[in-house]
């Protein structure tokens, strides 16, 4: 089992920044895969970013390429997602998601791939 504190989200203007952070207990976290998403009010969880357990691989969805970098550090079990030129549409809460892998290399993009989930964290984006 793995357990999931996403942290670092908040109030921010249009065009500004921030770094979600998301810390992972329970089992090493090496060898998990991790993602974010985000779910707006009314509307579905949606992916926003996956990142392989190497670290090597990235990927984005296609609103937030450019703004937005996933990345992690594996010695303090710790993936963040930097957000920067925050638009109101970014408006959200943004959840980190995990799951173990066994090659370095891959990442997931469905939620329906992730078992462990953290609480959410909310950013708002103001215009």
């Amino acid at each position: 089992q793995v357990q999931l504190v996403e942290s670092g989200g908040g109030l921010v203007q249009a065009g500004g920044s921030l770094r979600l952070s998301c810390a992972a207990s329970g089992r090493t976290f090496i060898t998990y895969a991790a993602g974010w998403f985000r779910q707006a009010p009314g509307k579905e969880r949606e992916f926003v970013a996956a990142i392989s357990w190497s670290g090597g691989n990235t990927y984005y969805t296609d609103s937030v390429k450019g703004r937005f970098t996933v990345s992690r550090d594996n010695a303090k079990n710790t993936v963040y997602l930097e957000m920067n030129s925050l638009k109101p549409e970014d408006t959200a809460v943004y959840y980190c998601a995990a799951r173990d892998t066994i090659h370095s290399s891959d990442y997931y993009t469905n939620r329906v791939d992730y078992p462990f989930w953290g609480q959410g964290t909310q950013v708002t984006v103001s215009s």
